[in-house]
C-alpha cells in the first residue's frame, strides 16, 4: 500500500534536511508531500533540492492552520494511507514498514513519539482522553489514517488552532474507526528550544482545549481526575499551567464558534 506522508511546515530550514534524509530511505512505496505555509527562510529551496533527486518528494504552498494545510495535502495524495508527521522530526528507519504493518489491522495507527531536547521538556506527559475505549489524544505528529475514512469524516477541522488531532480522532471513532498503537513506529520529535517557545506552546494548547469544549463539550466527562493527578506533577508541569489557562480563557473570550471560520473538507 502506498503511504502518502503529509507534512505542513513553516520556516523549518534547520530541520528539513534531517527530516527528509530520514524519510527518503523508508520502505517503498511512499510519497512525501510537503505543504509549506509561506516560509521566509530556505525551507522551500531545501525541499526543491530533494524533489530534484527523488520524484516522490512533492512541494505545495498553502497557508492557514495546520488542519487546512493537511487537508490540502490529503487532496493531493495518491496513497491509500495518509500519514501525518511534523517538520521538526526525525523518522526511525523502520517507521513506514511498521505503519504499513499495523494498517492491515486498524483504520488509524498511532506511532510512538520520542521527545528529544531539553530534558525537563522531554518529561512532560500528555493527559489521555478515552472515547469508546480508544485514546483519542494520540497526536498527529505520528499518525496514519485510512484515506477513505479520513475523507468520510471530513478531514481535519481547520477551525482548530491546536487539538485538531483530538477532534479528528474523536470523529473517526464516532464513525466506527478503530485506533491501533504501534510502539515500533517511532519518530523523534524536537521539543521547544526556548522558554518562550515552551510557554507559547502551552498557551496554544490551552486555546485548543477550549475549542474542544466549544465543539465537543461532552468529551470532558471522559477525563479521569485520578489519572490526571497520577501524572508527574513537577515544576515544569506546574509552570505550563498558567499560560495554558490564559490560552483557554483567551479562546473563551475572543475565540470564534465552530462553523464561523473554515469548515472541514
Amino acid at each position: 500500500m502506498l503511504i502518502s506522508v503529509i507534512i505542513t511546515v513553516k520556516n523549518e530550514e534547520r530541520d528539513m534536511p534531517d527530516l527528509l534524509d530520514s524519510l527518503v530511505v523508508q520502505e517503498k512505496p511512499i510519497e512525501i508531500i510537503i505543504v509549506d505555509a509561506h516560509s521566509e527562510d530556505r525551507t522551500v529551496e531545501i525541499v526543491n533540492e530533494y524533489a530534484k533527486q527523488y520524484d516522490f518528494v512533492k512541494l505545495y504552498v498553502q497557508g492557514g492552520t495546520r488542519g487546512k494545510g493537511r487537508n490540502y495535502g490529503a487532496k493531493k495524495a495518491e496513497g491509500e494511507l495518509l500519514a501525518f508527521i511534523d517538520g521538526d522530526e526525525i523518522v526511525n528507519p523502520f517507521w513506514a514498514e511498521e505503519m504499513r504493518k499495523s494498517a492491515k489491522e486498524y483504520d488509524i495507527v498511532a506511532g510512538k513519539t520520542v521527545q528529544i531536547g531539553y530534558h525537563a521538556f522531554e518529561e512532560l506527559e500528555r493527559v489521555e482522553l478515552y472515547y469508546k475505549g480508544y485514546d483519542v489524544t494520540y497526536p498527529s505528529c505520528n499518525l496514519l489514517y485510512d484515506k477513505e475514512l479520513f475523507h468520510k469524516i471530513g478531514g481535519f477541522d481547520p477551525w482548530f488552532m491546536t487539538a485538531e488531532d483530538i477532534d479528528l480522532n474523536y470523529r473517526a471513532v464516532e464513525a466506527g474507526g478503530e485506533i491501533g498503537y504501534n510502539k515500533d513506529a517511532i519518530v523523534y520529535h524536537r521539543t521547544r528550544g526556548s522558554f518562550y517557545g515552551f510557554f507559547k506552546q502551552a498557551f496554544w494548547n490551552g486555546f485548543g482545549r477550549k475549542q474542544l469544549t466549544m465543539k465537543h463539550g461532552k468529551l470532558w466527562s471522559n477525563y479521569s481526575p485520578a489519572q490526571m493527578l497520577d501524572h508527574s506533577m513537577d515544576l515544569w508541569y506546574m509552570l505550563r499551567m498558567p499560560p495554558a489557562f490564559l490560552g483557554y480563557l483567551g479562546c473563551k473570550l475572543f475565540g470564534t464558534r465552530p462553523g464561523e471560520s473554515d469548515k472541514p473538507m
